[in-house]
């Protein structure tokens, strides 16, 4: 089993700033559309004046933006990827019944502290290849991925998925002084078990009893192939349990 760390939403160089935490609820902003492949605005996704804000006036509620992954009501998770990061997953074996949680850079409307928290979850029940043709479902979706093709690899991840509706400290993962890079990683990963993190300065001594990770300053997808055992099992039901009770 692999879980992958998947980075998505606005950050200082996606849409120019963290998305915001209102009401002690993260709303994760999906990224400007940069492929002419959406139908979707800011406007109609009700995110309008968030989207103005984070991006310092540059965006506006008429701005296409690049809605995926998308959160629907019946508890499914529709995620497009392509390219680099879509071949990185296939090298590294992810497949169906792995799980993505979502993570992406956040802060608080009133304090403007940036850092890392998970906002969401996905597990992998079908792999759709869009080279191989549309199916109509992802169409009605207006799904960027599914409009145009952004890559010869383009495809899309399905499955069950929710995103969380509270900002709980149990969901993030930066340090609380920061910076956001700095995570306070769970036990179990360790150095040589999460993709694109080989560099063993990035693995830091455990402080205050919490062992840290530098996390890379780019990429999208990392993975950490858990095999069978258990602790990052439990760590995974107890995210994806916080995340529901939201």
């Amino acid at each position: 089993m692999r879980i992958v760390f998947s980075r998505k939403g606005f950050d200082s160089s996606a849409g120019g700033g963290p998305s915001p935490i209102v009401d002690g609820r993260p709303i994760s902003l999906p990224i400007p559309d940069s492929k002419g492949a959406s139908r979707t605005t800011y406007e109609q996704r009700g995110l309008a004046v968030h989207a103005a804000k984070a991006s310092r006036g540059k965006l506006s509620g008429a701005d296409l933006c690049h809605d995926d992954p998308m959160f629907l009501e019946n508890g499914t998770c529709v995620f497009g990827q392509c390219g680099a990061a879509q071949t990185h997953l296939e090298r590294q074996g992810v497949g169906v019944g792995d799980v993505f949680v979502f993570f992406g850079l956040f802060a608080e409307e009133a304090s403007g502290e940036p850092h890392h928290r998970i906002f969401g979850y996905l597990k992998v029940e079908d792999i759709t290849h869009l080279a191989d043709g549309v199916p109509q479902t992802f169409a009605d979706l207006d799904h960027p991925h599914a409009i145009a093709m952004h890559a010869s690899n383009d495809a899309i991840w399905r499955g069950e998925g929710q995103v969380s509706a509270r900002a709980s400290d149990a969901l993030r993962l930066t340090v609380p002084e920061g910076p956001p890079s700095l995570w306070k990683r769970p036990a179990w990963l360790k150095h040589g078990g999460l993709s694109y993190h080989d560099r063993e300065d990035r693995w830091l001594r455990a402080k205050d009893g919490h062992p840290r990770l530098k996390s890379v300053a780019r990429g999208q997808e990392f993975v950490a192939d858990i095999g069978r055992r258990q602790a990052p099992r439990d760590w995974l039901a107890g995210v994806i349990a916080e995340i529901k009770a939201s």
